[in-house]
């Protein structure tokens, strides 16, 4: 039997928590001898106040929504995959690769080739610590850790030696082709008599990590190989009970995870700086694995707890320019969604969950006797 309804786990533990992270939020606010409510609404109207800060909120969005579909997919088989920010960082080397020494004619055959290149090398990247995982034991927690400064170290390498141009002072790729730039909200709507704002950075990339949660959702909910996976994730004996090999579930599991962290590439890499920079991951691997708790590893939670950390971090920027707020405060408040969403989940669901027991195990009243007639 369930502690809580769905629902509640579903809504009700989320809103707890973000409210409890606003309040101490405003707490850190008002200390500084700042307003906590003025400050508020500078996020909420610096996130969606405008075509333009939506526009960024959006492209942030659409990073966490790669991210934390990539970190669902782990959890769903009880791994905990730590790496996004290496094998989106390796899926940004695959679409320069792609870009630079591909002819494409037209973006809409470079974003194929694109995806194809990003989520190879992101799923190739988080093979290597399944592969380990399933075969030598070693913690999956552990070499995804460690991956992500392999992958760093490795791009470093790459981008002040093989990729960067001659004559080029910052480790960085050349400019990718024009037939590679991806079309921009901007550009997307003009042709629908829709205005939106021409330097927001959101892009058609948007719309793929839209399909990619679509993708996820029929892949674990709708298919065999998804039930196996969630299986797996439930219990690795009844798993093998049932024939399934734990081998395969942790290698497929990994590598569609490695795949989606990689194709983060298409918005940042692609889309947005339309060449590869070091760095260009930005800590959104990270984020995703606090988009994927507070999504309960559902696409739809996924897609919902990114819009509301692409608007904490673009609410947050304008909050930094607008206040005296200094931007390491900023930081804060995002870690206290983080903290309270994520690492003390328990702290909002025990008590809830006492609190719904006790509602069922509540004595109903006797029936009220009928009277004789």
């Amino acid at each position: 039997m369930e502690k809580m309804p769905k629902w509640a786990d579903v809504v009700l533990i989320p809103v707890i928590s973000l409210l409890l992270a606003g309040i101490l939020s405003g707490l850190v606010i008002l200390a500084i001898g700042e307003d906590p409510i003025k400050a508020l609404w500078i996020m909420f109207d610096g996130a969606f106040g405008s075509k333009y800060n939506w526009g960024y909120t959006l492209y942030y969005a659409t990073n966490f929504i790669f991210t934390g579909l990539a970190v669902a997919v782990a959890f769903h088989a009880r791994m905990f995959n730590i790496g996004g920010e290496g094998q989106a960082a390796l899926g940004g080397l695959g679409v320069a690769l792609v870009c630079i020494f591909i002819p494409w004619p037209h973006w809409s055959l470079a974003i194929l080739g694109a995806i194809v290149g990003s989520a190879l090398f992101g799923a190739a990247w988080a093979l290597i610590p399944a592969y380990l995982q399933a075969k030598r034991g070693s913690h999956i927690v552990i070499t995804t850790i460690m991956f992500n400064f392999i992958a760093s170290a490795l791009l470093n390498y790459l981008l002040i030696g093989a990729l960067k141009p001659i004559g080029m002072m910052e480790p960085a790729t050349g400019k990718f082709p024009a037939a590679t730039h991806l079309p921009s909200f901007h550009e997307m709507l003009a042709p629908l008599g829709i205005s939106f704002s021409k330097g927001a950075p959101a892009n058609i990339s948007f719309l793929i990590a839209i399909a990619a949660c679509v993708f996820v959702w029929a892949l674990i909910w709708k298919t065999r190989l998804g039930y196996q996976i969630r299986q797996f994730g439930e219990s690795e004996s009844a798993a093998r009970y049932a024939g399934t090999s734990p081998t395969k579930i942790i290698l497929v599991s990994m590598t569609l995870s490695g795949a989606l962290a990689g194709m983060m590439a298409l918005n940042n890499v692609m889309g947005e700086a339309e060449r590869l920079v070091m760095n260009a991951t930005e800590g959104a691997g990270f984020i995703g694995i606090a988009v994927a708790l507070m999504g309960r590893s559902h696409p739809v939670g996924v897609f919902l707890a990114a819009i509301l950390f692409g608007a904490l971090y673009q609410g947050g920027a304008i909050l930094s320019q607008d206040t005296n707020i200094p931007v390491q405060l900023v930081l804060v408040i995002q870690a206290l969604v983080i903290m309270l969403t994520g690492a003390l989940d328990n702290m909002v669901r025990a008590p809830l969950e006492k609190m719904f027991l006790a509602f069922r195990r509540a004595p109903k009243p006797a029936p009220k006797p009928t009277p004789a007639e």
